[in-house]
């Protein structure tokens, strides 16, 4: 019956209080871990649990058959036995639950800094060591705690990055946490140059506010549009893609969507600037490598989320390109875990700003 209850109040957090449509005021009242414990309960253990008591009780249903047709000498299980792995069976998925959120929920409010070193064919030879600050996924809302954007404003100045390339979601669900956002953007001061696009979870409120206030705020938003910067004297060209193809008040990502973007982009291609591509969805990669783009800067997997290890989990469950550097077709790509939480758990996907150091290709 305890179990019961305790299933139902989980059930009924993430149908009232998890909701989107329920208030904002309300969600951020609700403490963190609640949230990570109510959706590992429903989402993960309670499913897996119910899966196991199921076999459990074919196995025992086999064994009771087993018994039934050998001899009584030895007697039935004693009703002390029973109730030991009856308890047992209710105790240990909430205490597996409570464990996984004393893990993840730390990793929410903790980035690190990942560095990489490329080596890119067509870099002018004066730009070996250009250095990109590539921040993604911020997602300002319901899970931002105080201290995180002050703590990422200080470590992207910190590296004086030449470029700081923003890869979309600045927000997570409301346009009313658009102005913490646009002012942790004009807080960070790059060397040379920056760029800003959009993301899924920018445009889910109202898409032409958050158009309308991130350009008002003199913030170099790319919307299938292209900016040009010089570092050291050569010139690079940012451009950024739009966030899938319009379908009535949406937009759905998908592959045509990117192809379209892509193409779009490949117009506006200065052939004397070394182009740099930011694309929210790593996908986009593909028709971006088929155009000859050859770096592109992307987010929103947040490194799979939830992920067992390295190579297993939702990252490469949903996504051909979830963490890091790839390459393909003389192109190369970095996928950025993100630095915000649009969820309220991180397993082995660490929040991240990335530190890329262009070279030229030998």
């Amino acid at each position: 019956m305890l179990l019961g209850l305790f299933t139902f109040g989980q059930i009924l957090y993430l149908c009232v209080l998890g909701s989107p449509l329920t208030s904002h005021a309300v969600q951020r009242w609700v403490p963190v871990p609640w949230v990570a414990f109510a959706y590992l309960w429903s989402l993960m253990v309670l499913p897996i649990s119910l899966v196991m008591i199921g076999l459990g009780k074919i196995c025992a249903a086999g064994a009771n058959f087993i018994r039934s047709n050998r001899s009584k000498e030895h007697g039935p299980a004693s009703l002390s036995r029973r109730q030991l792995l009856g308890a047992a069976a209710v105790a240990v998925p909430p205490l597996v639950t409570a464990g996984l959120v004393m893990r993840a929920v730390p990793q929410m409010s903790r980035f690190r800094v990942r560095s990489l070193h490329l080596n890119l064919p067509g870099l002018p030879v004066k730009l070996d060591g250009l250095r990109i600050a590539h921040v993604s996924d911020l997602h300002v809302g319901r899970y931002t705690r105080p201290w995180q954007i002050p703590r990422l404003v200080e470590a992207v100045n910190r590296m004086a990055a030449d470029l700081v390339l923003f890869t979309g979601d600045l927000i997570d669900m409301s346009i009313q946490d658009l102005p913490r956002g646009i002012d942790a953007m004009k807080q960070i001061h790059p060397r040379s140059g920056m760029a800003i696009i959009e993301g899924n979870h920018d445009l889910f409120d109202n898409a032409d506010e958050f158009d309308r206030q991130v350009r008002a705020a003199g913030l170099p938003l790319l919307v299938d549009e292209a900016i040009s910067v010089k570092v050291r004297g050569e010139k690079i060209q940012l451009l950024g893609t739009r966030w899938g193809a319009a379908t009535g008040n949406r937009r759905l990502a998908n592959a045509a969507a990117f192809a379209a973007s892509i193409d779009r982009l490949t117009t506006l291609r200065d052939p004397g600037a070394f182009p740099i591509v930011l694309a929210h969805h790593p996908h986009t990669f593909d028709p971006a490598a088929a155009a000859g783009f050859p770096l592109v800067l992307s987010g929103h997997t947040h490194g799979g989320q939830l992920m067992l290890s390295n190579e297993v989990g939702f990252g490469p469950l949903f996504y051909r390109y979830w963490s890091g550097h790839y390459q393909k077709s003389g192109s190369q790509l970095v996928v950025n875990n993100g630095v915000g939480n649009w969820f309220p758990l991180r397993i082995n996907a660490p929040a991240e700003i990335i530190e890329i150091t262009l070279h030229p290709a030998s």
